[in-house]
């Protein structure tokens, strides 16, 4: 492995691990007392300058979104650049999340009404560089382009130059009719992954271990899509219609794990493969939030794709390991940003918080 392409790159991360925020200052966040707390404590970090430029057009929790998006775009910028000849089409199909969210918030706006002023912020781009241009065709102008058009007729069709309409033009008419914009944003979803598992087969020896971190991030999904369906009372059909393929838990067995009778016996069901599934239980049955279960969830799959990805230091496991920490900080970081908007009391707010648990 001496030869490896990734031993620089092993090396350049080293370097640049010390960046991002260690668990003390996530727990200092979730103590602060209100954002400009927040912005001050922040301001001596990576993101720092960030602040003090989106400070400029933004204020608020959207000056502190602008900033945290920039920075975690940086970094997505340094694992592109890194990754040798063969991984980099599994880099650039992972990335491509980015347009999808980017593209998802747009539609989501539309569907609500929302301005171009409410939803521009939440953009995830560095600068006037999405994420996703660095692995698509995307700029922030097309997403300008997409926010400024009158219906999501006009932005599906306006879509299919960058390979994002095709999947939605066929929903149109029964989204005229339901004003239901999941069955489209979950088509897009499914594509995601559709190609990104199909850009995973680069033959280095490490290409399984890529595939299993992708497959639990869908079976993660999955799974609270299971429990929503159950808490919501929504039919079987309406949840396959949401079901995400290519996870370990297959399309097959939703039927029989859908039988149970509320969502303690469906996690009974799924806390074989999924224990984390049970810490859950006790603030459901107190208040019937789901929220716990998902934060479980992404607690243990964080923990257990960590360990994995690093027992593979001289390969893309290691850029994938980094890409993992950067997105569970950004995530952290806006749990934290608007934990403080809307006075989300300190003990939940640590709770809630993924880094310093793991």
């Amino acid at each position: 492995m001496a030869g490896s392409p990734y031993a620089s790159a092993l090396g350049r991360f080293k370097a640049i691990q010390p960046t991002l925020l260690s668990k003390e200052a996530f727990v200092a966040l979730a103590r602060a007392k209100d954002l400009a707390d927040v912005r001050k404590l922040l301001e001596p970090t990576v993101y720092g300058p960030e602040i003090a430029l989106a400070g400029a057009t933004y204020s608020g929790a959207a000056a502190l979104e602008v900033a945290i998006n920039r920075v975690f775009v940086r970094r997505q910028r340094l694992l592109i650049e890194a990754a040798s000849f063969a991984g980099k089409p599994v880099m650039q199909a992972y990335l491509r999340r980015w347009d999808i969210e980017n593209i998802g918030l747009i539609l989501s706006a539309k569907a609500e009404g929302r301005s171009v002023s409410e939803t521009e912020s939440f953009l995830v781009s560095s600068r006037e560089i999405p994420a996703g241009l660095f692995a698509g065709t995307m700029g922030l102008d097309d997403f300008r382009a997409l926010l400024a058009l009158p219906t999501l007729d006009a932005i599906a069709t306006h879509l299919v130059r960058y390979g994002y309409g095709g999947v939605l033009l066929p929903l149109l008419e029964a989204y005229a009719r339901s004003h239901d914009i999941f069955p489209l944003l979950t088509a897009l979803q499914r594509d995601y992954y559709r190609r990104l598992l199909e850009s995973s087969k680069f033959f280095q020896g490490d290409e399984w271990v890529i595939r299993e971190f992708l497959r639990s991030e869908v079976d993660a999904k999955n799974v609270l899509l299971l429990l929503k369906g159950k808490a919501a009372d929504l039919p079987l059909d309406v949840v396959l219609e949401r079901f995400l393929p290519d996870g370990a838990l297959g399309r097959e067995r939703v039927a029989d794990l859908y039988t149970a009778r509320g969502v303690p016996e469906l996690v009974g069901q799924l806390e074989g493969r999924f224990p984390a599934l049970r810490e859950g239980l006790a603030a459901f049955a107190a208040d019937g939030t789901l929220v716990p279960f998902e934060l479980a969830l992404a607690r243990a799959r964080a923990a257990a794709e960590l360990k994995r990805l690093r027992s593979f230091p001289l390969s893309i496991c290691i850029l994938f390991s980094f890409l993992l920490l950067a997105e569970l900080e950004r995530g952290d970081l806006r749990r934290a940003v608007y934990g403080k908007l809307y006075g989300v009391p300190v003990d939940a707010l640590e709770r809630s918080l993924l880094l310093p648990h793991l």
